[in-house]
């Protein structure tokens, strides 16, 4: 194996750990908040299950991350490495504040911005990057409206109900979390693999795009590892700024979330976990009324979201002017697409 490309995977690792770590705020916050889990079991129980999740539903996502958005001739070490690392960087910057900001969208505003720089706007693929594009702004939406309507139908089908139903949706949320995990680990994942899989191809180390058991399995060890870890900062803001969680907008949101994650990640849309749990968290207590929601932390996290992709894109791009040449900056490739058996 290239020296480079294990430099590579290895900052593909960082990236895909550090993913976990500000992205476990995303399954534990409402299910902490709720009362339904201890912060321990929680991590411990999404960490596993964000193992499982990539072994279980496929790489579509990888394979429109590492070939759909950009012209595959066009990528090069230089461009993943500018990619990754303004990636980890804007993550890093985001955690550091407390804003549940999007590493999918820091990642393809990363790979966007240093193909667009190291070989012309003219190699990235439109319709693969409108694919994501719609899959990252569309799912949010979903994630409202989804997590507002699920709520008013709980709340029809629990019509005078006693308090002791809280206990129903405490425990509902270990099926409920335990399938937003799965689902999160399955689409975020593979992004990293999607990266590995490219890397893999430009350094000459397999003549076609494809992903190997054995990065599934460090890629998802990785993100498994980050959730564990805990990113405390990110659990406190979605589990009680936005206002005070009942184990029935717990368990709404995560069902909302897990249906929009997992069905995207199926269809190959890499969405932005962050965006779809903090919406639906919204949805849900939109559902007692409007003004139940602090709409003014919403605003704090729309602004790191509308940041992400442009501040991602100009860091890259300035990597890529100002990187030394590694390795001759290795020949571009080209990458034929091979089906996962």
């Amino acid at each position: 194996m290239p020296s480079l490309l294990i430099v590579i995977i290895a900052i593909a690792l960082i990236f895909d750990f550090l993913n976990g770590f500000h992205d476990s705020s995303n399954i534990v916050a409402t299910m902490i908040s709720s009362r339904a889990m201890s912060p321990r079991s929680a991590l411990a129980m999404s960490a596993v299950a964000h193992f499982l999740g990539p072994f279980l539903f496929g790489v579509a996502v990888a394979t429109t991350i590492g070939s759909e958005v950009v012209d595959p001739a066009a990528i090069t070490s230089a461009v993943i490495i500018a990619a990754l690392s303004s990636a980890i960087l804007w993550n890093l910057f985001t955690w550091y504040f407390g804003w549940p900001s999007s590493t999918s969208h820091a990642l393809i505003g990363g790979l966007v911005g240093a193909v667009a720089v190291s070989a012309g706007v003219e190699t990235i693929i439109l319709d693969g990057l409108m694919k994501v594009l719609i899959a990252l702004f569309v799912s949010p939406i979903l994630g409202l409206a989804l997590g507002y309507l699920l709520l008013k139908l709980i709340y029809f089908l629990a019509r005078g109900a006693t308090p002791r139903i809280n206990a129903i949706f405490r425990r509902g949320q270990w099926g409920t979390s335990l399938a937003l995990a799965l689902s999160h680990g399955t689409n975020d994942a593979q992004k990293t693999m999607g990266i590995i899989a490219m890397a893999m191809v430009t350094t000459g180390y397999v003549e076609e795009f494809y992903v190997p058991w054995w990065v599934v399995a460090l890629s998802a060890s990785a993100i498994a590892l980050g959730t564990a870890s805990g990113g405390w900062r990110l659990i406190e803001t979605l589990g009680g700024k936005f206002y005070k969680i009942r184990p029935v907008h717990a368990f709404g949101s995560q069902l909302t979330s897990a249906t929009v994650i997992l069905g995207a990640a199926l269809l190959g849309g890499p969405v932005s976990t962050t965006q779809v749990v903090s919406s639906s968290i919204m949805g849900a207590g939109s559902a007692d009324r409007v003004s139940k929601v602090r709409w003014t932390v919403a605003r704090d996290i729309a602004v790191a979201w509308v940041l992400t992709i442009p501040v991602s894109t100009l860091m890259a791009g300035t990597r890529v002017c100002t990187a030394r040449p590694v390795a001759a900056i290795s020949a571009p490739a080209t990458m034929k697409l091979h089906s996962n058996r």
